[in-house]
């Protein structure tokens, strides 16, 4: 074999082992019990030294107007910021609860159990070491065994894992923990009564008058705190729900953007200095209404 011919096998060999060598690019798969694509977590800013509270209740199945029809309700509306333009993301209850909760529906498009992959909100927050409790009305039994009042499609925290949280406990606890040690995040599940599911608006609007002022009173709240007041879905198709951002100072009152359960999820991440969880991460945070001032005193 000539000198070239060798030359030339020998520079071939190489090229091979080159590539044969290369390594293959790496695929990360994350289990999904659908198709739906979840936008990975988008890095937000760390939380202040002294985190405000987050507090979050969700009612049922009343649209925009409807909800205004309690007086309660109404009441404050016209003292604090509300979302005009607010919009459920789909029917029925479960879906809204996980998008407020992972920021997708996961394609689920009814109201049974789904044992999903670990993680959500409530994962998000244990990891980085806030305090949180979710408290459900009627929840005698733990998160899978509790009959009426309670329902676990309103339990969006039950689904992750397919476990029950320790921080998710009856709401017989709220009353002594507002007046106690608050926990940092909180988010609250009326029973089917007076979520207004099952009962009138006028129920629910009672409850929600017993309920808020007890917020309103700790120094959790005071102290920059953040009450969230929405709706898991309309009663009608255009799905318009009202939502209420509740907190000390506002400088905004109405806010016409629109805004969905995705953009409640980024604003209460952003609050807590969390990445953003599925398509919170696009959406638009409601920061109109949750901007502050605090008067100056002369």
């Amino acid at each position: 074999m000539s000198g070239h011919v060798r030359a030339t096998a020998l520079a071939l060999l190489l090229l091979l082992a080159g590539a044969c060598g290369r390594p293959a690019a790496q695929v990360q798969t994350t289990p999904t019990p659908s198709s739906a694509t979840v936008p990975s977590p988008r890095p937000s800013p760390s939380p202040s030294t002294n985190p405000s509270h987050v507090f979050v209740i969700v009612m049922e199945n009343h649209s925009y107007g409807r909800a205004l029809q309690g007086r309660y309700t109404s009441q404050l509306a016209a003292q604090y910021p509300t979302a005009t333009d607010y919009h459920a993301v789909g029917f029925p209850s479960l879906p809204n609860y996980l998008a407020l909760t992972s920021g997708s529906t996961w394609g689920i498009n009814d109201d049974g159990y789904h044992r999903l992959p670990a993680g959500g909100l409530g994962a998000q927050l244990t990891a980085a070491g806030i305090e949180w409790r979710a408290y459900m009305e009627g929840m005698t039994r733990g998160c899978f065994n509790s009959p009426y009042p309670y329902a676990i499609r309103h339990n969006p925290f039950a689904y992750y894992g397919g476990s029950c949280p320790e921080q998710v406990v009856n709401f017989t606890h709220f009353a002594a923990d507002m007046q106690g040690d608050v926990p940092q995040f909180v988010w609250i599940t009326p029973g089917l009564c007076h979520d207004g599911h099952d009962c009138s608006t006028g129920v629910a609007d009672q409850w929600l008058s017993q309920t808020v002022p007890q917020i309103l009173a700790t120094s959790a709240w005071q102290n920059d705190g953040l009450l969230l007041i929405t709706w898991d879905e309309g009663d009608d198709s255009a799905n318009h729900v009202l939502t209420l951002a509740i907190h000390p100072y506002p400088t905004e009152r109405v806010s016409a953007v629109a805004y969905n359960h995705y953009s409640l999820l980024a604003s209460i991440e952003d609050r807590l200095g969390l990445p953003r969880l599925g398509l919170a991460a696009s959406a638009q945070p409601m920061t109109d209404l949750l901007a502050s001032e605090r008067p100056v005193l002369h």
